[in-house]
């Protein structure tokens, strides 16, 4: 049985399709993706979507969808989730007491629960498939056939170990992650030898759009309308899969923003959103294996902080100082939430006074609260006047330019590589951390960053004294002078 016949058939997933014409579209790519003869319908859907003039005759081992929100990608992605554990035999590619693994990554936690009540849903629901399940929990669900199916947050660590005979990838574009700044490029390179063992595995990574880069838009730009090309690469916009969703709600969406409903809705990468540095810039500022730096006495240092009230946001706080023309970042400290901040405070202090620094600067969070507290155990804070996004456009000519070094922060690295410049109706820019991402170590060492290269700038002690002797040469009162 394939399956559009088990989407047909009333004892498994046709209850679920009551109204087949809506989707027309999703039967059609199921049908490239699986390689089942179309109709000449689909095959007009086909040419549309992949910009193609061929059929493919055979199962795509990797396809990308780049569909727009509320198309139904996390239902689908569930409904081939189930379909390859139950109605495929993998035993004769498992050693013994191997399990196949058919494994659901999502963006986040919440994500994951979605498409795992729609993986339950689907086995539980149909007589037929229920009395397979052997175990159950929280993100897996065991089958007798030897088959589990798991579904997991975006990390290239936990993926690594499994027999994976299905990849499905939900909202790929819009993976955060802390442990790297590719995240889909490194999950994508662990997943891919845990199937190549496995023939007839599959990789589906489903998303609608953001800015062009990463892994999504590297298989769009390279694999999307070419004939004979072995990896599918399917771009569709809400309606043309999804017809049920109300044209004024785009329309309304449009109106609000067009740019970013041009993405959500229509499918089409954003042209208003761009990388604001390349990693390999950065990576390029690092000293490897050096986490923090101790302080010199004969160094002036300075600090930026970027608070927080202790629930949500993490609090940072960046030492930098000026060295032969390079600003060099000396300490990051970064505490994550739930925590005091007084206490976070205390211990920040403490760095400070090793580095003796007097005074610290910091953004306008909390009002009055972060100059008490600072000023109670005897360092001045005082408020920057420049946004981040100023600053993150102050660091930029110094990153391109190699005049700053940086630690080995795999989290700093994350956060500056992951910044995005934005293009205003305005067309004013700015820049920021990207929907769902943090910036709180970028800010405070750009912060820091900032300031040490205002140390560069001031003149030096002899220049100061040159200056002054200049002046009071040219106003003193020439004896030789007749009036």
């Amino acid at each position: 049985m394939n399956i559009l016949q088990a989407c047909r058939d009333p004892e498994l997933f046709a209850p679920w399709f009551r109204e087949p014409d809506s989707w027309a579209a999703w039967f059609a790519f199921l049908k490239v993706l699986f390689g089942l003869k179309m109709t000449q319908r689909e095959r007009a859907i086909y040419r549309n979507c992949s910009a193609r003039s061929d059929a493919p005759n055979k199962q795509c081992d990797e396809a990308w969808l780049v569909v727009g929100r509320r198309g139904g990608k996390s239902f689908v992605l569930a409904l081939i989730a189930v379909f390859l554990a139950c109605f495929r035999d993998w035993k004769p590619f498992l050693a013994p007491g191997e399990r196949a693994t058919v494994m659901v990554l999502a963006a986040d936690r919440k994500q994951a629960r979605v498409i795992l009540g729609y993986i339950r849903s689907l086995l539980k629901e149909v007589s037929l498939l229920a009395p397979m399940i052997e175990r159950e929990t929280a993100e897996s669900i065991d089958l007798d056939n030897r088959v589990t199916i798991e579904v997991h947050t975006a990390s290239f660590r936990t993926v690594r170990g499994y027999t994976i005979v299905a990849a499905l990838l939900d909202e790929v574009a819009f993976w955060r992650s802390d442990e790297s700044a590719n995240p889909d490029r490194e999950v994508l390179n662990a997943l891919r030898p845990a199937m190549a063992t496995v023939p007839g595995a599959m990789l589906l990574c489903a998303s609608s759009p953001y800015a062009p880069r990463g892994a999504l838009f590297q298989a769009y730009r390279d694999h999307y309308g070419k004939d004979g090309d072995p990896i599918l690469v399917w771009q569709a916009d809400t309606r043309a899969m999804n017809p049920s969703v109300p044209q004024r709600v785009i329309d309304e969406a449009m109106g609000r923003d067009a740019a970013s409903a041009s993405a959500e809705y229509g499918a089409v990468f954003r042209t208003d959103v761009e990388t604001f540095v390349s990693q390999q810039a950065l990576e390029s500022l690092i000293i490897p294996s050096c986490f923090e730096r101790p302080p010199l006495s004969d160094t002036r240092y300075v600090a930026f902080t970027d608070p927080s009230g202790g629930s949500r946001d993490s609090m940072t706080l960046a030492v930098a100082h000026w060295e032969n023309g390079v600003a060099v970042l000396d300490a990051l400290r970064e505490r994550r939430p739930p925590f005091s901040p007084d206490g976070v405070v205390s211990e920040f202090v403490d760095l400070l006074k090793s580095y003796r620094i007097r005074a610290v600067n910091g953004d306008r969070y909390g009002g009055e609260w972060p100059r008490e507290r600072f000023r109670h155990h005897g360092i001045e804070y005082y408020v920057s006047d420049r946004p981040k996004s100023d600053l993150y456009r102050d660091l930029l000519p110094g990153i391109n330019s190699g005049m700053i070094e940086l630690l080995d922060n795999n989290r700093l690295l994350s956060q500056l590589a992951g910044l995005e410049r934005r293009t205003a109706r305005s067309g004013r820019d700015s820049i920021d951390h990207p929907v769902g991402g943090y910036d709180d170590l970028a800010n405070a060492a750009a912060g820091a960053i900032q300031l040490a290269t205002s140390l560069g700038r001031e003149p030096s002690a002899p220049e100061v004294a040159a200056v002054i002797a200049k002046n009071l040469a040219l106003t003193r009162p020439n004896p030789w002078r007749m009036d």
